[in-house]
């Protein structure tokens, strides 16, 4: 995890990436990142990812403080990143947004494989969904609480998508990863090309021999 200054700065440098490569648009999406066991730094309501400061972050708690010098306000979305960080103790980013293609997905019932190619099997190793509840409410951070243990990328019915990992940066590559697989799957289907899957037996070998990192335990 990161101190509060450092964590800034780096999820400053997320939320530009994000909207310099499409993965953001808007004021739509919110960021955070883990800065202590009980308390994580989240996007104040209303900024734009693409110009961050270090005043548009604010600091909040397990316990339901938010500490901001200047008294604003942490995003909406405040119940989904908390319920991340509660639930999955291993994890230290969240990333929450609404790329096209991802979005596209989200608000279909199309299916997204994660067994297509190298980047999806590392980065997408489990996806699951949540259904559609309103953006910001209780009930939307406890059915992401529902399906947290049980993936590391959730898509949200009908408005966008959540990612989380051991770093901002692992985040990041999750949430690119995921846009590029979306978009492969929507241009596939457009274009009656048919995607040829990794065997599962193939899909095991590389989790646990490939050597990229430690292979996670997921309920079964």
């Amino acid at each position: 995890m990161l101190e509060a200054t450092e964590a800034a700065r780096r999820l400053s440098a997320a939320g530009r990436y994000m909207m310099d490569h499409g993965l953001a648009w808007g004021n739509a999406g919110n960021i955070s990142a883990r800065t202590g066991p009980d308390r994580y730094l989240v996007t104040a309501s209303g900024t734009f990812l693409g110009e961050l400061a270090e005043d548009d972050f604010v600091e909040c708690t397990f316990a339901g403080e938010a500490r901001h010098p200047a008294g604003r306000k942490p995003s909406k979305e405040l119940p989904m990143h908390r319920a991340v960080y509660e639930e999955r103790p291993e994890v230290n980013a969240v990333l929450h947004a609404s790329p096209f293609y991802s979005t596209l997905i989200a608000c279909s019932d199309v299916e997204l494989p994660s067994d297509l190619f190298v980047e999806t099997m590392y980065y997408l190793e489990r996806v699951e969904r949540v259904p559609y509840f309103h953006p910001g409410s209780e009930a939307l951070g406890e059915g992401v609480r529902a399906q947290v243990r049980k993936a590391n990328v959730l898509l949200l019915d009908n408005h966008g998508v959540l990612v989380y990992d051991t770093s901002i940066r692992e985040a990041r590559m999750s949430l690119q990863t995921l846009e590029m697989a979306c978009r492969m799957v929507v241009t596939s289907m457009q274009s009656g090309v048919a995607l040829r899957k990794l065997t599962p037996d193939t899909v095991s070998d590389f989790l646990h021999r490939a050597g990229y990192k430690p292979r996670r335990e997921w309920p079964t």
